[in-house]
Order: structure tokens, then sequence, then C-alpha cells
């Protein structure tokens, strides 16, 4: 069983790092030919409306509330499965049609409560309800495409539905390089990218569930159990996923009032955030999920409170250089990355600033998806949406606060600063339920990290250009110095760590699997 987890876990997370390269690669592209000017800025408010209930109902609530459904379906036999998944793609599709059909209709209403600062700007209002009637579309693709991906999932083909969001990236890419000079407004191309980018990833999944015979011919269902099951099961999940996702949003509304260029800085800086906080935080959660479900279902307390140590040691090896990497490099890695074409020098030193700001939430934002499972697996979701109020609500007070002193930066340091409070409440939660113990060695443990990454810091400040340094050289120079950069940073790094004990071997095995 457990060398079955780890390799789907290594599946789910190569995937997802080939999904992260072709983002940068789409970012650098859209960077490159929009810049962070009125297009960007408006693609980005356009494309996070459909993304963001995408989000709350598709990926988050839904896909909770059908897979627990789906394994109980699946011990009645073939027949009931079915029937269960051809009622719920069928209520689903219905819903997600009317819904699509009103956002549509009402794209320039949904422009002005996502984001007012566009009310008074008559271009970008009317630019951005343009964009998001062709982009709202992609609410229904991707939706069905999540229902796809939780069957294939539930059946063990987890390498379809991590491989999927790939076509996107190369639908925006496509539609960006080629699509968008023959139109009028090129931006639009954006648009058609993300419409072409939802239809592309629905109907990859369909050979797949063709395969395991599991293809649902879709009838209205609204009344049949199974469904009837799901939907209940929708509420407190949709409740207790909308609190990230309200907390971002929120970021998009207020960056609305900022200068022109703001909502773009915020969105390229968090990508880069999002890069590490995928690929650890993804593969980590995936691992030990499962394993402290079945260490809580045997009532194992001294191997459920391993695992977590097990996880927060890999957090602070990997994650602590990741984050100083972010906030030093961070000028060069926007230079390096974007800062060609429309992205002006001024773009990539703003979005440095607001990527500082998130780097210092890098630690938290992982723990969270470290912590969260230390309750689900105890079948308590209530006690992390509770902590995830708290964090909402600081995080609003925060960014009124901020804001008005450092623009988007504010906002920024405002995200990373809830995170950590809601990252604190979780681990305080868990040791007062008395379900995590520290293991023995946490001392000599800091010692060691502490000495690697201030070597790790003390070459990157020997060795770092000036960034007038980076703005002469051209896109190779720029990468040669960065790779180089980041391969010395590791080197030092794991070569202290080797040098002062530390052994990397014995956190590859998970204690007391």
């Amino acid at each position: 069983m457990s060398e079955k987890l780890f390799k789907s876990t290594a599946i789910v997370s190569m995937m997802t790092f080939l999904s992260r390269i072709l983002g940068f690669v789409r970012d650098i592209v859209i960077a490159r030919l929009f810049g962070a000017g009125v297009g960007a800025d408006v693609f980005f408010v356009a494309f996070k409306i459909p993304n963001f209930l995408r989000r709350l109902f598709a990926e988050g609530a839904f896909s909770q509330a059908f897979i627990p459904v789906l394994a109980e379906y699946r011990q009645r036999g073939d027949k009931d499965l079915k029937e269960l998944i051809a009622n719920t793609s069928g209520t689903l599709a219905g819903m997600l049609f009317v819904i699509t059909a009103i956002g549509v209709i009402a794209a320039p209403i949904l422009v002005m409560i996502f984001a007012p600062g566009f009310i008074d700007n008559h271009q970008k209002l009317n630019l951005a309800g343009d964009l998001l009637t062709i982009t709202f579309p992609y609410l229904f693709f991707i939706s069905l495409t999540a229902l796809a991906g939780s069957i294939l999932n539930s059946f063990g083909k987890f390498a379809v539905p991590a491989f999927t969001p790939v076509f996107l990236n190369l639908s925006l890419i496509a539609c960006a390089i080629w699509l968008s000079p023959l139109l009028e407004q090129p931006v639009m191309a954006l648009a058609w990218g993300v419409f072409i980018g939802g239809v592309v990833q629905l109907v990859f999944q369909i050979p797949f569930l063709m395969n395991i015979g599991q293809l649902p011919k879709p009838k209205w269902g609204w009344h049949n159990s199974g469904v009837q099951k799901i939907l209940k099961l929708m509420l407190p999940a949709m409740f207790g996923v909308s609190v990230s996702q309200i907390n971002l949003l929120l970021d998009t509304l207020l960056a609305s009032f900022l200068v022109t260029g703001s909502i773009s800085w915020l969105y390229y800086s968090d990508r880069l955030v999002e890069f590490p906080l995928g690929i650890v935080g993804i593969a980590l959660a995936t691992v030990i999920l499962p394993s402290l479900s079945r260490k809580h279902a045997a009532a194992s307390k001294a191997e459920f409170s391993q695992t977590i140590d097990w996880a927060f040691r890999w957090v602070f090896i990997i994650g602590t250089p990741a984050a100083i990497g972010l906030i030093y490099l961070a000028e060069p890695l926007l230079l390096t990355l974007f800062q060609y074409g429309e992205f002006r020098p001024e773009d990539a030193h703003k979005a440095s600033l607001s990527l500082m700001a998130y780097g210092l939430g890098l630690l938290p934002f992982i723990f969270i998806k470290v912590l969260a499972p230390g309750y689900f697996a105890r079948q308590d979701t209530k006690t992390p949406v509770k902590i995830g109020i708290i964090a909402m609500v600081t995080n609003m007070v925060l960014n009124i606060i901020l804001m008005l002193q450092f623009a988007h930066v504010g906002l920024a340091l405002a995200t990373s600063l809830s995170a950590g409070l809601n990252a604190a409440l979780l681990f305080v939660g868990l040791r007062q339920l008395g379900v995590y113990q520290p293991d023995v060695g946490w001392r000599k443990f800091f010692f060691k990290l502490v000495v690697a990454n201030v070597s790790l810091l003390l070459v990157l400040l020997w060795l770092t250009p000036p960034s007038t340094a980076w703005l002469s050289w051209d896109v190779w120079q720029r990468f040669s110095h960065l790779l180089g950069l980041i391969s010395a940073a590791a080197v030092i790094y794991f070569a202290v760590l080797a040098l002062v004990g530390f052994k990397l071997t014995s956190l590859l095995k998970l204690k007391a699997e």
C-alpha cells in the first residue's frame, strides 16, 4: 500500500510540475505581449471570475462531496454506480448550463461586483464585460472536467486528470502568439484561449472514461438519493473552500481601485509563489492524508503524531530555502522570466515587491496544507473552517489597513500575515487536542537548518549581481546567471546540511508506515 501511495504521489507531483512549467511559459508569453497594462489587468479579472467559481464549486466542494459517495456506490455494484454517475453528470450539466447562461448575460454586472474599481473607467468596464462573456463558459467545461477527473481518480487513473491542465496553458500560449495579431482587440485572444482550453480539457478525458467503462449517459436526477447526498455534503464543503477563495478574490477586488498594473503585479508575483507551494504542498498533502486516515482509524496516536512530525521537517527542509530564494531573488526572477516586450522594468520592480511580501507567507501557506489533513483525517471539518473564518476576517482588516499604506504590496503582505495566523491556530489546535507531540531532536534540527540557510543566504549575497546588470543582459544571460545562482545556493545548502550531520535519507521514508 505504501509503495502504491508514493507512486501515485510521484505521478501527481510530476504532472503538476509539468503544468507549472508550462504555466510559466504561458505567463512569460502574456507578459511579453501584453505587459501589465489595461488589457492584462482586465483579462486577469475576466479569467478570475469563472476560475473562482470553478475552485469553489467544481474542484473544491463538488469533488470533496462526490468522491466519498462514488466510493460508497462502487461497493453496491456496477449498475448502481453507473446510475449515480448518469444522474450526477446530468444534474450537474443542467445546473451549470443555467449558471453559465446567466453569467454570460450578466457579465457587465459581474464585473462591477468583482472589480468595482472598474466602474469609473468605461474602457476597462466594457472590455472586461466582453472578455467575461467569452471566458465564463469555461466554468461549464471545467466543472464537467472535474467530474470526469474525480471518476478517473477513484479508479486509480491519476495521471490523466493531473496532466489535463496542461491543455489550458497550451491553448493560451497558442492563442496569444498566433490569434492575438489577427484581432482588432488583441487581448480577446486570451479569452478565446480560455474557452478553447476548457473544451479541450473535457474532450481529452472522454476516451479514458470510455476505457474504464464509465462514460456517463447524462440524465436529470435531482431527486436521486445519491445526488441529494452529494448536494448535502457540498454545502459545508463549499463553506470551507470559500474561505481561501474569498481571500484571493478580495485582493483582486481591492487592487481594482489601485493604479493600472496592480492586478497584474499581484498575479505575476503570486504565480511564482504558487510554484514551490504547488509542488511541495500537493506532494506532502497527497502523501500524509491517506496515511493519517489509516492511523486514526487504527487508533495509532503515536504514529499519527510521527507522520505530522515527518511532514513538518520536510516543510522546513524544502520550504525555508525556497522562501529565502523567492524573497532575495525576487527582482532577478521577475526580470528573467517576464521583463520582455510590453512588460517594463518598472513592472518587474513593482511585482518583485509583492513577491517579497508573498514570500514571507510561503512557509505558512505550505504548513496549512500539512496541518489541515490532521483535522480532516479525524473527520473534523468544522475546526479548520472556524479557523479559516478568523483568518479571512483578519485578512480583510489587514487588507484595508496595509493597502492604504503600501498599495498592492500591502495586499500581498496581508495575505501572508493572515496565512501565518491560520497556520498558527491550526498548529495550536492539534497540540491542544493532544494528537501532535513533537518528536525528540527539534533543537538540533533547527540549529542545523539555521546554519545551512545562513550559508545559502551568504552565497546569494556574494554572487547576485545588481539589478542594473540584469537589465543590461539578454534573455540567455539572465537565465544562465539565475540558474547558476540557484544551483550554487542549492549545492551549498545541502553540502552544509551534510557537514553539520543532517541525513536526508532519514526523512525519505514515512515513519511508522
